[in-house]
């Protein structure tokens, strides 16, 4: 698969929606992993990141605007031990939950499916870093509607194992801007990971559509140690 260049793949989308980062630093000790939300509707940019014990937590910025909470408040990052859970929806906590039940990432999110917001249907993406004895394996999920019909849910799963040191996967939600929006298709992207956390959270942030980002989220865990820095970026 083509390496792709993360800034091109965000500078050229003006909607892909949500969207999940993880890989592994240029110098291979660190992983990464990053989290963004993009919104068009007054109610979805009326949220920010917000700090909830190791993860993170969707806040409304302004509560007086919050309409519908189901699909936009919810935590997309979680950790569980040495795992550490991205999601796009509340299957974080469904993961998190069937994991601590011994579960598998998959078997958990098997009680799951697409989101019911029809015409749009869209998919759960779904992240999992798992870094242990100095070893490091990532897992990604996406669960969509079968081209947009709603009776049936397929179900992916990708799974790396000792990631190569400077790039990493990329899935987001739709293809790009559209009305129904159309559902991500094929294998995450492989994309290239650089710089430090500093330089990679700018880089992302600055190449996300102006008018639709919302908020982005960065984490860097040191491989050999399990310890973690994390950027948090809020538009509102």
């Amino acid at each position: 698969m083509k390496m792709l260049s993360l800034a091109e793949e965000l500078k050229n989308n003006a909607y892909p929606g949500r969207g999940i980062v993880i890989g592994r630093s240029q110098d291979g000790t660190t992983a990464v992993t990053a989290y963004f939300i993009m919104g068009r509707s007054e109610n979805s940019r009326n949220r920010v990141f917000v700090t909830e014990g190791e993860g993170i937590r969707t806040q409304a910025f302004d509560p007086s605007k919050l309409t519908d909470p189901s699909l936009i408040i919810y935590a997309p990052v979680r950790v569980l031990g040495n795992k550490t859970i991205v999601t796009n929806g509340d299957q974080t906590d469904t993961i998190y939950e069937g994991m601590d039940r011994q579960l598998t990432f998959e078997q958990s999110l098997r009680r799951r499916e697409f989101e019911p917001d029809g015409p749009n249907f869209t998919p759960r993406i779904s992240g999992i870093l798992h870094i242990e004895k100095g070893s490091y394996n990532f897992a990604m999920s996406i669960l969509k509607s079968s081209d947009g019909n709603p009776e049936s849910c397929n179900r992916y799963t990708y799974a790396y194992e000792n990631p190569a040191a400077g790039e990493g996967r990329f899935i987001h939600t739709y293809i790009h801007d559209g009305n129904p929006l159309p559902s991500f298709e094929g294998e995450p992207k492989r994309v290239e990971i650089a710089g430090d956390i500093d330089e990679f959270t700018r880089m992302m942030w600055e190449n996300l559509n102006p008018e639709n980002k919302v908020s982005l989220f960065v984490r860097y865990i040191q491989i050999s140690t399990g310890k973690y820095e994390t950027r948090i970026v809020n538009k509102n």
